[in-house]
């Protein structure tokens, strides 16, 4: 409840200085930034600011989608957003981001090699997207009330857990989980591999117990469902909570997700927004104290050098490279493929 109040709190602020257009209250540097839900310890906003005399105006969004309609509206000027790969992508071809000056970075030293080369799948030379956490998307399951561990997606579409699973409530999740049961890129922009990856979710949809994001690992440390989708932080997390939990990447292949930085082609104070970037993602004690609170894999390898071997060693937060040879990092679709999928969306929903 305190997260949630800080962040309305902070909501309303940012939108009261939009609307009047105060970019610097009392000549006070001031950024806007945009992000995911509890996906920064909102003490490091304050921190920021009492070190460095620079505001954080902050405001989040729950999925990528909605994070990217609040950007286009054009309602609020950002200077800083973060958002998956896919979303970040759209932005860059876009003409929305500009190219980051590390050069005025003094910890980005500290970002894993590994994590630059996922980013480079989608930002050849690394000049656009700041890496920040990243992850695979899987099942969490209950030990005790799964009759065997599950392999495979098929789990969620064999009707053998009617009515006692979760989904992840997010369209490009969703499509994934069923292009990769069906033996598709989670990339495809073929309509017909897209239709039956419709029909099966509409197929599927009486069977779910609900559709979720954020909430899925507090409802499988309650043990109100046997499976769930879920990030892989969030399943390293509920299994901490609840030793009967398990989170496995089925083999028929998911998403390799990184979540990244981008500094807006409106920004105006690059010099604040870079240092803002550093002091969050580059520098090793905030980031240490970030993750301590997102709990997911971070690209500060300084970080990942830190932790307890349990950590780092355990496949569901770190998975082996090896493990993930029929994952995909999500690539930008084209805007007719886009288009078709949302409407898709809308289809399963609303059957």
């Amino acid at each position: 409840m305190k997260k949630r109040l800080f962040a309305l709190l902070m909501t309303g602020t940012l939108i009261a200085g939009s609307l009047c257009g105060c970019e610097n209250k009392n000549d006070v540097p001031t950024i806007t930034v945009f992000n995911y839900g509890m996906y920064i310890d909102p003490d490091i906003l304050d921190q920021f600011t009492e070190e460095t005399g620079i505001r954080v105006l902050y405001e989040e969004a729950q999925t990528p989608e909605e994070l990217y309609a609040k950007y286009s509206s054009g309602a609020i000027r950002y200077d800083a957003v973060c958002s998956s790969e896919y979303i970040i992508m759209k932005l860059m071809e876009e003409g929305s981001l500009q190219p980051i000056d590390y050069s005025k970075f003094e910890h980005i030293d500290n970002i894993s090699d590994e994590v630059w080369s996922f980013c480079a799948t989608f930002d050849e030379d690394n000049q656009y997207a700041l890496p920040y956490f990243w992850g695979t998307v899987g099942i969490v399951y209950n030990k005790d009330m799964v009759l065997e561990p599950p392999v495979s997606w098929d789990v969620l579409f064999n009707g053998e857990y009617a009515g006692n699973f979760i989904m992840q409530n997010s369209m490009r999740d969703a499509f994934m989980i069923a292009c990769k049961y069906l033996g598709y890129s989670c990339n495809t922009t073929d309509p017909d591999e897209l239709a039956a990856a419709r029909d099966l979710l509409i197929a599927q949809k009486p069977d779910v117990m609900s559709y979720l994001v954020d909430e899925v690992r507090d409802e499988m440390i309650a043990e109100s469902a046997a499976l769930g989708v879920i990030y892989s932080g969030d399943g390293s997390l509920a299994k901490e909570s609840n030793d009967s939990l398990e989170y496995i990447v089925p083999s028929d292949g998911s998403n390799l997700w990184v979540d990244c930085w981008g500094i807006t082609s409106e920004c105006i104070n690059t010099d604040a927004v870079c240092q803002f970037l550093d002091y969050v993602v580059c520098r090793e004690d905030i980031a240490m104290q970030n993750f301590e609170y997102v709990y997911y894999p971070s690209s500060n390898q300084a970080v990942i050098d830190a932790l307890p071997d349990e950590i780092k060693n355990d496949p569901t937060f770190m998975p082996d490279i090896d493990s993930l040879d029929n994952c995909e990092v999500y690539q930008l679709l084209d805007e007719d493929t886009m288009a078709l999928m949302d409407e898709m969306w809308k289809q399963i929903k609303a059957n």
